[in-house]
């Protein structure tokens, strides 16, 4: 699924990112704990070159455990990285990622200067819920349709950090077409962008061999569908998704499924794991060096 969602003031925020790097001590990237790979965006380190990140893993409620778990090592091998699950709602957790931040800018602190924070993140990670949250008072808005955040804006939140926000950002293409599906099973996707059935049934067929046991229970299934089409249209008739006629209404059920995920009500679900990832990106890998010898072979027999 090509998804391309690029809005103009995309551009200009990247400019500004880029303008304003230099003076910024720490990044705070927020990422959706449910897909951390598919709900990053490479600018983000590209940009901030050798700034201390820290990799919030938002949404942690929703996503698998383990899984969590295995992204956050991941997350933490890497360079200057650390990485944080939490829910940004948890007054608690959100502590923890202050004393953080307070921790990296130790030696600003200590000459009684502030710790400055850049806050990054793709649409609908809950960027603002977090900015709120750490803010203690409601500063950014926020909403369930990505692309809420639109300017940048610098929050001081009176205990040695002040926050530069910036709206969330996409990147031009997908390098992993999965990706693209994930992130709008996810919701990071305007919903007007996308064709709900191929999601919902992109979604399900991971599902039934991921998570079959909550699928199972969370609908009332007797035995799964062999495929994601026939669960999709199983799932139709369980829940009165229909036509006149009984004929399955599939826009009507990829809605309810797309939304029962997102919510968490078929259970803590990750869209991808670390080596699903790797494994796909080596496939990519793979398929452009074929393009490239086939190419090569192309020009090398016309000439």
């Amino acid at each position: 699924m090509a998804i391309q969602w690029f809005p103009g003031h995309m551009n200009k925020a990247r400019k500004k990112i880029s303008e304003a790097m230099p003076d910024i001590d720490l990044v705070i990237e927020v990422l959706d704990a449910r897909l951390p790979f598919s709900s990053t965006n490479p600018m983000v380190d590209e940009l901030r070159r050798d700034k201390p990140c820290i990799k919030v893993l938002n949404k942690a409620d929703l996503a698998d455990p383990a899984t969590t778990r295995a992204w956050a090592d991941h997350f933490n091998a890497q360079d200057n990285t650390t990485a944080l699950p939490l829910v940004a709602e948890d007054r608690k957790q959100v502590k923890q990622l202050i004393n953080m931040a307070r921790k990296v800018g130790a030696a600003r602190l200590e000459k009684n200067l502030v710790v400055r924070v850049m806050i990054m993140g793709i649409p609908n990670v809950g960027k603002s819920t977090l900015i709120n949250a750490l803010a203690g008072r409601y500063i950014a808005r926020t909403g369930n349709e990505p692309a809420v955040t639109k300017a940048n804006q610098m929050i001081d939140l009176k205990n040695g950090i002040v926050l530069s926000d910036t709206p969330g950002i996409l990147w031009p293409k997908f390098e992993n077409e999965l990706s693209g599906y994930r992130l709008a099973a996810s919701g990071a996707v305007k919903d007007t962008a996308i064709e709900y059935t191929d999601v919902a049934m992109f979604a399900l067929g991971y599902l039934r061999t991921a998570y079959a046991d909550e699928l199972s229970a969370r609908f009332k299934l007797k035995e799964m569908p062999e495929t994601a089409e026939k669960l999709l249209n199983t799932i139709a008739a369980k829940r009165g998704c229909l036509r006149a006629g009984g004929i399955a209404d599939l826009h009507k059920a990829s809605e309810l499924v797309l939304h029962e995920m997102r919510a968490g009500k078929i259970g803590r679900i990750s869209l991808e794991t670390p080596d699903m990832v790797a494994a796909e990106l080596a496939e990519i890998e793979r398929l452009r060096l074929e393009a490239e010898a086939a190419e090569e072979e192309s020009a090398n027999k016309k000439g």
